[in-house]
């Protein structure tokens, strides 16, 4: 038996490995393709970035022609460093660290060793290019932003770091990657997809053709333009409302969840990312940590909601049957609660639904929230159906937007209160400040918005996206599919009478459009900070949310002003303006706009920075003022003496 085995072994294993040999040399070119490799040269074509329009097809990001040299450390021969650098105004010591860099990676591969040459910087270069062996240009295509006003949706382009390279094997060490905005979220539709051609070179180096005829080449693949929801109108006259403000406006069509406007103030032109000079100005950017002009404020703040969030306390209640329309609550300039406490109100008299929302009475919604948590015998669940129906707005959760950055907010639960109180039996008067949207509330502007918009439909929304359309392909169905809140829909529209006469009667009433009925709520939060063990009391937040027309609305708007004092001295007016730009197209309220545009809130940063790095020239300047009076006493005391 063993005489038949062991040659029956020998000979299956021959076969097996001849197979496997036969299939690597005649039938696998790409093994032979990589043996070969040090005859052949990898080029690879980069394709132009989609580009990409706002609404109305107007063109917000192009492409410029860019340039990279790059690096073959092998390859380098005797060279003039030094004309070299000054070729392209680098340091000798940068010269030895990029080629230091490249070897470590590969000393055979191609590596970037200075990226996005623009064409005088290339022309230069590219005359005196034969005189460096090593080194050779490459081809790219760099953003050319159109429009300034749009940075914080944009996002970036930078070099693919190494994590990245590891993680997606599509990159090479130079390669481009889009970076926060729709150039990180929609990377693949528009970076297209590269193409590779495959050269052969002689013993010397020299390219003498393509490699087999080019049959292992691919062509590269432009990216796919993006139309987005953006009305780039609307955008430039929120960021020109917003100079010398902090803050965040979020526009959206209720009908569609499409976002018109996403302004972030302070911003930064796109431009300032592009070519050599990007990492330093990325620096410095990232560095400001005080108005941080990175950090968009309309997805990533997180403010108390302040008194909009009194729509939603009043829907609740009168979903949850604890009030009706005519159910009223006596207001004396405040609301008194547990052990004696008591909330400031500028109302007074008797409240009802409709003049409560347009005088925005913290007694009249104190008393539905109440109503609201303590209509059950057990708090804990009243809040946690308190909680549910506000989640059903879009509050408390990632809004699943097609933008990679966001922030949940927060939307306290029974968990929340069991944690705070462990040994106290907690009920409604114990949070009474969620009624009026503040205590442990937060929210987000676009969240905010969005919640209008719910309103403006009156109960449902479609989750909010920045891109209306892709170019031969269709759009996610998430953002077609509606989403209803838990309030039905009869209780709609006596809130949205009280919203409108916000601007008939109410604390908006100044801020009339002649001809355009708007619905909108003012707001305000507290705003505090603690430095150094003590906490400082700051000028409030200013709030206004809004949607118009009443009938058929077409936008829904939230306008947060930090430091901006109360909810119709900045926000409101902003607000009012950026809704008749985009349902009028012009401005007739004139004086509001001159006040907005020349209006800046620099002054109070200041204080806050003061506080921050513990500087307080007013308490200099008061002491000087007394020295002055001290001694103006003196004299005047000197002179009676005399007298």
């Amino acid at each position: 038996m063993r005489k038949i085995v062991l040659p029956a072994v020998i000979i299956v294993s021959s076969i097996l490995l001849l197979t496997k040999i036969f299939y690597l040399q005649v039938i696998d070119e790409t093994l032979k393709l990589k043996a070969e490799n040090n005859a052949i040269k990898k080029v690879f074509d980069f394709p132009e970035r989609g580009y990409i329009y706002d609404r109305n097809g107007k063109l917000l990001v192009a492409n410029q022609p860019s340039y990279d040299i790059m690096v073959v450390p092998r390859e380098i021969k005797d060279i003039d460093t030094t004309e070299f650098c000054n070729l392209l105004h680098i340091s000798k010591e940068y010269f030895i660290k990029k080629i230091e860099k490249a070897n470590i990676y590969s000393p055979r591969l191609p590596s970037v060793f200075l990226s996005q040459l623009n064409k005088a910087e290339y022309a230069a270069f590219q005359e005196k290019e034969r005189k460096f062996e090593g080194f050779y240009t490459q081809k790219r295509a760099l953003r050319d932003y159109q429009v300034k006003e749009c940075a914080n949706i944009f996002g970036f382009i930078t070099q693919a770091n190494e994590a990245i390279i590891n993680k997606n094997p599509y990159y090479n060490p130079g390669d481009l990657i889009g970076k926060q905005g729709v150039e990180q979220e929609y990377e693949e539709i528009l970076r297209g997809v590269k193409g590779v051609k495959y050269l052969l070179r002689d013993k010397h180096n020299k390219i003498i053709g393509p490699y087999k005829n080019g049959e292992f080449d691919t062509i590269a693949q432009q990216g796919k333009d993006l139309t987005l929801t953006i009305d780039h109108e609307l955008q430039k006259y929120g960021t020109e409302l917003m100079i010398n403000k902090r803050g965040g406006i979020v526009a959206i069509e209720p009908k569609s969840g499409e976002i018109l406007a996403l302004v972030s103030a302070p911003t930064y032109d796109p431009a300032m990312l592009v070519g050599r000079q990007r990492s330093k100005n990325y620096t410095a950017l990232y560095n400001d940590s005080i108005s941080k002009p990175l950090f968009d404020r309309g997805l990533l703040a997180q403010y108390p909601p302040g008194s909009p969030f009194k729509i939603i306390t009043g829907l609740i209640g009168l979903q949850e049957k604890v009030i009706t329309t005519e159910t009223g609550f006596m207001c004396h300039h405040g609301f008194s609660y547990g052990g004696g406490r008591f909330m400031k109100c500028h109302d007074s008299g008797l409240s009802k639904l409709n003049n409560g929302i347009y005088n925005s009475c913290n007694t009249y919604f104190c008393s539905v929230y109440r109503n609201t948590i303590d209509k059950y015998n057990n708090s804990s669940k009243g809040v946690d159906i308190w909680a549910n129906h506000v989640k059903s707005f879009g509050l408390g959760d990632y809004m699943g937007t097609d933008l990679p950055v966001g922030k949940k907010g927060n939307i306290p639960t029974s968990k929340t209160y069991n944690k705070i109180y462990p040994n106290w039996r907690w009920k409604g008067s114990t949070i009474i400040s969620n009624g009026i949207g503040q205590g442990e509330t937060l929210t987000t502007p676009i969240q905010l918005a969005n919640m209008m918009a719910v309103v403006a439909n009156q109960g449902y929304y479609y989750t909010p996206h920045i891109v209306k359309k892709i170019k031969g392909q269709p759009l996610d169905k998430k953002f077609t599919t509606k989403h209803y809140s838990t309030i039905n829909k009869q209780h709609f529209p006596p809130m949205i009478q009280g919203l409108a006469d916000v601007y008939n009667v109410g604390t908006a009433s100044s801020l009339r459009v002649e001809g355009l009925q708007i619905c909108g709520k003012t707001g305000t939060a507290e705003n505090k900070i603690r430095v150094a063990g003590k906490t400082y009391q700051l000028k409030d937040h200013s709030i206004f949310v809004a949607f118009a027309p009443k009938e058929n609305p077409t936008i829904a708007i939230a306008v947060f002003i930090e430091n901006g004092y109360w909810g119709n001295r900045w926000a409101g007016p902003i607000a009012t303006l950026m809704v008749e730009k985009y349902i009028n197209g012009k401005i007739t309220r004139k004086d509001l706009e001159t006040t907005m545009l020349n209006g800046s809130l620099l002054p109070e940063y200041e204080k806050i920075e003061n506080i921050i790095f513990q500087r307080f020239p007013e308490q200099k300047k008061e002491s000087d003022s007394l020295k002055k009076i001290e001694t103006a006493i003196g004299e005047a005391r000197k002179e009676e003496e005399s007298n």
